[in-house]
């Protein structure tokens, strides 16, 4: 075979293969290309008979307006970029799921960038996320995690629409979140009221946000109680890491009450009290966080603490609409929404011993 260079296969009226300009169909129709522009955009007016020869051009071509340079001029690519953790996150894929529906229902489309978990992240590369999504030119930006990054660190574009539920960007972007300090006491109040004198946790990692406001919960609230606080075990958000701890767990006398900062974590544990003989709620009652799917069909059924995934998904995308609609970012607007504890079978009042 030659390794000569091949003529470019020729398209209709031999144009190429990869399509034709807007200057082929103008001098087809015999107009300028800002006439062939007008008729492409609907911007300006332009004659019916002249419109009739370069909609015709069109058809004879095989022409399609560049809709991605048409929207670099006019700002408004119907595009959301959506920044969120490992996809694979049970609740959190559940928000973006959310987020894609009620984005296309609005008629625009989302860019995911998937960044990785606080603990194997750094900030460059969650800046180099944002940047991949600037580039592919968006309207707006809602992120659900930002790993180890910081407002000041990303450095976002100030003209920007963003929408966050990741709580340390409270206060610098409108953002929408669960209640989870309500949702926490709850779980810690709903175990002291069954009778159990203190409540152990199995945290999220360092540097989650997430984690350590359902710790600090945790803890403040066995504190207005009165109660001992017995050191903090940290997990990865597995269910891996959850059995690895209860398997330490396991072996204390004491125990009565846990409450794993995720479903995963609690479903672990409950894993590795089963090995080791203690019954759950009998021995041990055991309260997790996200109320994911399954988690009612775990035996026992979990009691959990519900994170509204879906409904915080639709707000986030309400909200760039919003500041689109405005033509100016929003700052100072948080909300919060409401994650109540749903009590299943897996707690209960601590068996009197001899």
């Amino acid at each position: 075979m030659s390794n000569q260079a091949k003529p470019a296969r020729r398209g209709v009226k031999g144009h190429p293969k990869s399509g034709p300009s807007i200057g082929d169909v103008a001098r087809l129709a015999g107009v300028s290309a800002q006439t062939v522009s007008r008729v492409s955009t609907g911007a300006d007016p332009v004659r019916p008979e002249t419109k009739e020869r370069v909609l015709e051009a069109m058809r004879q071509l095989g022409y399609s307006p560049n809709h991605a340079a048409r929207a670099l001029r006019r700002g408004n690519f119907h595009s959301i970029g959506l920044m969120a953790p490992k996809i694979i996150r049970t609740g959190e894929s559940k928000t973006i799921e959310a987020v894609i529906d009620a984005s296309r229902r609005e008629g625009y489309s989302v860019s995911l960038v998937d960044v990785e978990t606080p603990s194997s992240s750094d900030v460059s590369d969650v800046r180099e996320a944002v940047q991949h999504l600037n580039h592919q030119a968006i309207d707006g930006l809602i992120i659900i995690r930002a790993a180890t990054a910081t407002p000041t660190s990303l450095a976002l574009r100030p003209t920007l629409p963003v929408a966050v539920s990741d709580s340390r960007f409270i206060g610098h972007h409108p953002s929408i979140g669960a209640d989870q300090i309500g949702g926490s006491r709850a779980a810690v109040q709903h175990l002291l009221e069954l009778g159990h004198k203190t409540v152990h946790h199995i945290a999220g990692p360092d540097g989650s946000g997430p984690a350590e406001i359902r710790a600090t919960a945790w803890r403040r609230t066995l504190e207005e109680a009165g109660r001992t606080v017995p050191a903090i075990l940290r997990g990865d958000w597995s269910a891996d890491s959850g059995y690895e701890l209860g398997k330490a767990l396991a072996k204390r006398r004491d125990l009565t009450a846990v409450f794993a900062a995720n479903d995963e974590m609690a479903c672990g544990l409950i894993h590795a009290l089963h090995e080791a003989g203690r019954e759950v709620p009998r021995d041990v009652s055991v309260v997790g966080f996200d109320d994911i799917d399954l988690v009612e069909h775990f035996w026992p059924p979990l009691t959990t603490v519900r994170q509204p995934f879906q409904q915080i998904g639709t707000e986030l995308v309400e909200l760039i609409l919003r500041q689109l609609r405005k033509g100016a970012p929003l700052v100072d607007l948080h909300g919060t929404v409401n994650a109540p504890l749903i009590v299943r079978e897996s707690t209960a009042a601590p068996r009197k011993r001899r």
